[in-house]
């Protein structure tokens, strides 16, 4: 059996951390809300700015579930798998790279290089210098039997916690929702990962 440590919600108007309200925006931009919450993390981290939205929020929650998490900086390089997954793969940024060569432009390489969702996953990687197993998937909804069952494999075969994530993000929402799982209930919060009480924490949003 694993544990749910923390867990992570981002919307348009509110982060919250397992299921208690963190950090309230108020802005209609999806631009000025990512650099709200980035400001929020007091980092400096210059490749954050040269990042697509998807890698942004992606970024962000990562750094938010390792706040919740000190213990997650003492993890070897490989103890850590990652498992995202969405249901509009890199659309945003897809149409971004085709307007900037459309009408005689040029594509643009920054763009490019984000059109293909799991960047993400190499952006987060490359921060914390996690490298364990990793995967990226497209689906139409949040499944929570998905994570539940390849969770407990990757935790079962060799990893000793696992970072997941559900992100779409385009310019007019956000959805993202974060959690971390590892062997032991280290926080006491009674949440065992499954697909039931997955289900039930992704829809305190």
């Amino acid at each position: 059996m694993s544990y749910i440590n923390s867990y992570c919600h981002i919307s348009n108007d509110t982060v919250k951390i397992n299921g208690e309200n963190s950090t309230s925006i108020d802005s209609d931009s999806i631009e000025e809300i990512i650099r709200e919450l980035y400001l929020s993390l007091e980092l400096k981290y210059s490749k954050f700015h040269k990042m697509d939205q998807l890698s942004k929020i992606a970024f962000i929650g990562t750094e938010l579930i390792k706040q919740a998490n000190p213990e997650i900086s003492k993890s070897g390089e490989n103890d850590i798998a990652l498992l995202f997954s969405n249901s509009r793969s890199s659309a945003d940024t897809d149409i971004k790279f085709q307007e900037s060569y459309q009408n005689g432009g040029i594509p643009s390489p920054s763009l490019f290089v984000y059109t293909l969702p799991n960047i993400l996953i190499g952006e987060i990687a490359i921060r914390n210098k996690w490298y364990g197993e990793n995967m990226f998937t497209i689906s139409s909804i949040f499944d929570s039997e998905y994570y539940a069952n390849y969770c407990n494999i990757l935790i079962k075969k060799n990893a000793e916690a696992a970072l997941c994530g559900w992100i779409n993000v385009d310019d007019d929402k956000i959805e993202a929702f974060f959690f971390f799982v590892t062997k032991k209930d280290l926080k006491q919060l009674n949440l065992p990962l499954d697909s039931n009480m997955l289900e039930k924490i992704y829809r305190q949003d």
